[in-house]
């Protein structure tokens, strides 16, 4: 084959109607900065609700004519990718995927974490995508194949209000939307004291009654607790079998997890701020974790996100991505054995959010995601929905 080589970059940015309720509250997430009280306020929805909002794709175009789309990107990485990394791919080999993760991996001392990371991740997932394209398969297959035509969802249900109604009301049609267990985020820390200690421990307790007594139920902490508080926790749940708990400290409190994992019978599972492979050894040499939740916007994309499967196999766990995005987490998941990744993270308020600027997204019916049978990703704008465009060259 002829060698295809890259010869623009271009960051496109496409703003409309946010179709989110402008009615609709966003409660309170537990957080490492809720310590402090200006960082204590309600956070506003994240889509514009009742306004407009804006999603930026990366594109990578050849001098074949056959073009890489990656997106929505977070906004953190429009920087390192117009000032440092957008320039260095032109003239490369569009094709050699990995060579040029490598490249990127060793070109800047501060590669390995951070917006020059979640960046990596953009150029290597628009890569995959325009090698799909070249060979007219979806990602999925260029990976390896699927035992699967569908693969199962999980309900996260960040964003939803945690008063005891609203917690039973929307565990019930998550329950009918056919979801493999739900995800809850919890809204209180050490500095909410005994009574948010209660509140958290009442949420559980009210997700199992509405759940039943069989059903996978997790809980995220977002890295907001110490070790007291999560042994305290973690002591009043253990009865009520939650099949885990995420993130309960910051990722550099190794020893915080250790202690933890000795303390309690709750599964542990973390790996999104857990960057790549180096992070997670100590975590996985020590059995610390019950589920590796590393995300391909953020870890280095699809090439690292199957070596970091390779490792989860190694160890006897599974790989459960975390649901930033749903497209570049589901390729690699239908191209894994189901015992390494059973199912993905579904973020029920968010990704049909995320992804309302195009053309027929990966979403989840009756509990499960379709694999999509386009070349690449198969992403694609809906001009329908876009009020203007922006275009930011490299």
């Amino acid at each position: 084959m002829k060698k295809i080589v890259i010869t623009r970059v271009k960051i496109v940015e496409v703003t409309g109607r946010s179709p989110a309720n402008p009615d609709r509250g966003w409660p309170p997430q537990v957080n490492a900065a809720r310590i402090y009280p200006e960082f204590r306020t309600v956070p506003k929805n994240p889509f514009g609700a009742g306004g407009s909002m804006t999603a930026r794709y990366l594109q990578i175009g050849t001098d074949a004519g056959v073009e890489g789309v990656y997106g929505p990107i977070d906004s953190e990485v429009v920087v390192p990718l117009v000032a440092q990394i957008g320039p260095r791919l032109i003239g490369r080999d569009a094709l050699s995927v990995t060579i040029t993760w490598d490249a990127l991996d060793r070109v800047d001392r501060h590669s390995r974490h951070g917006h020059f990371k979640m960046a990596m991740s953009a150029v290597d997932n628009a890569l995959w995508d325009l090698r799909g394209k070249v060979f007219d398969a979806p990602v999925w297959q260029l990976l390896g194949g699927s035992a699967r035509a569908h693969v199962p969802a999980y309900a996260s249900m960040l964003g939803t209000p945690l008063d005891e109604d609203s917690v039973e009301e929307r565990v019930s049609w998550a329950k009918g939307e056919g979801f493999e267990g739900q995800k809850w985020f919890l809204g209180d820390g050490p500095s909410d004291g005994e009574e948010g200690l209660r509140r958290n421990v009442e949420v559980a307790r009210c997700v199992r009654r509405a759940i039943g007594d069989e059903a996978d139920m997790m809980f995220d902490a977002f890295r907001g607790w110490d070790l007291a508080y999560a042994k305290a926790w973690t002591r009043r749940v253990e009865g009520l079998n939650p099949t885990w708990l995420e993130e309960p400290f910051l990722p550099s409190h190794f020893a915080a997890y250790q202690e933890l994992h000795r303390a309690t019978s709750v599964p542990l599972a973390a790996g999104e701020h857990l960057y790549d492979r180096n992070d997670l050894v100590p975590y996985l040499n020590e059995g610390i974790l019950a589920v590796v939740q590393s995300d391909p916007e953020w870890c280095g994309g699809v090439t690292e996100l199957v070596r970091i499967c390779a490792m989860a196999e190694l160890h006897a766990i599974p790989m459960i991505a975390h649901g930033h995005n749903i497209h570049a987490a589901l390729h690699v998941a239908a191209s894994q054995s189901p015992i390494v990744c059973p199912k993905v993270e579904y973020l029920v308020n968010i990704v049909p959010l995320r992804h309302h600027f195009e053309v027929d997204p990966p979403v989840a019916i009756g509990g499960r995601v379709k694999l999509p049978q386009r070349s690449g990703f198969g992403i694609a704008l809906d001009d329908s929905k876009i009020e203007s465009r922006n275009t930011i060259e490299v």
